[in-house]
């Protein structure tokens, strides 16, 4: 316990206040579909909303920390500006309910029904970093950037945590998402070497289209797109296999299968 000549009251009663609030007792209320940022309790309820099979769809800039070491900060601002700005309004295109900016990471969350829209917002974005984003900021910066994906569908449970604006101070209070979904697909992306996607196995079993899954046929017959990867010496890792995808749309097919791809949901 802190004592009372070991930190000042101003925040030593923080702390207490906090501790205090821990005894009280928490309660979940299940909810079929991700809500509204309006209909998320604050601190100040003791109800926390549950959410079954949320999928997040995480994406990490490649290198990142190499462009505010080695350039100015103009030319850093774009290069977070390209990737940040076009990973928000694509998630948002797919029909994402939930985006947040994390760094240089982005995390999209969608519902348990959204199965390939979610999939189909990670190979977009993969396509836009291979064909667009890496190329032209390699040219201008010589960092060898791109991107981290990963995707993982688990429970999740949302209250907003922090402090409410007030006439003295900003906007301090923000959701907080407890459970694996988010912390699953930010360890997946970590697996992610060369732009592939890397999605948990409890997500993959979900992927019904069979235009996700196999190739077209530009390169000969179609064959099957994922790789497995065991993980099951992994800690990190609450599951046993990962899938991984190293493909970006097709230039000739790929506008195709993803609107097909779509109505599979």
């Amino acid at each position: 316990m802190i004592t009372q000549k070991q930190i000042p009251p101003k925040y030593k009663s923080i702390i207490d206040a906090q501790v205090e609030k821990f005894k009280t007792n928490i309660f979940t209320e299940e909810v079929a579909k991700i809500p509204n940022v309006d209909d998320i309790p604050g601190e100040q309820s003791t109800k926390w909303l549950k959410i079954p099979d949320v999928i997040c769809v995480f994406v990490d800039m490649k290198n990142s920390t190499k462009f505010s070491a080695r350039h100015h900060a103009g030319t850093t601002a774009k290069v977070y500006t390209l990737f940040t700005g076009t990973a928000v309004r694509l998630f948002k295109a797919f029909n994402a309910s939930y985006i947040d900016i994390k760094g240089d990471g982005v995390f999209a969350l969608f519902n348990s029904d959204q199965v390939h829209a979610a999939l189909c917002a990670a190979v977009t974005f993969r396509t836009f970093v291979t064909d667009e984003f890496s190329t032209k900021v390699t040219n201008k910066t010589d960092v060898n950037t791109g991107v981290h994906i990963g995707i993982d569908q688990a429970t999740l449970i949302v209250s907003k945590i922090g402090l409410r604006r007030s006439a003295t101070r900003g906007d301090m209070h923000n959701e907080v998402w407890a459970g694996k979904a988010v912390n699953m697909a930010a360890k997946l992306s970590s697996l992610s070497e060369n732009d592939e996607i890397c999605v948990s196995n409890r997500f993959y079993k979900n992927i019904t289209s069979p235009k996700a899954l196999n190739s077209c046929t530009c390169s000969g017959e179609s064959k099957l797109l994922w790789k497995e990867r065991d993980v099951s010496e992994d800690e990190r890792f609450s599951f046993t296999t990962a899938h991984i995808l190293e493909s970006s749309w097709c230039k000739v097919h790929g506008a195709e299968y993803l609107d097909e791809i779509l109505t599979a949901d």
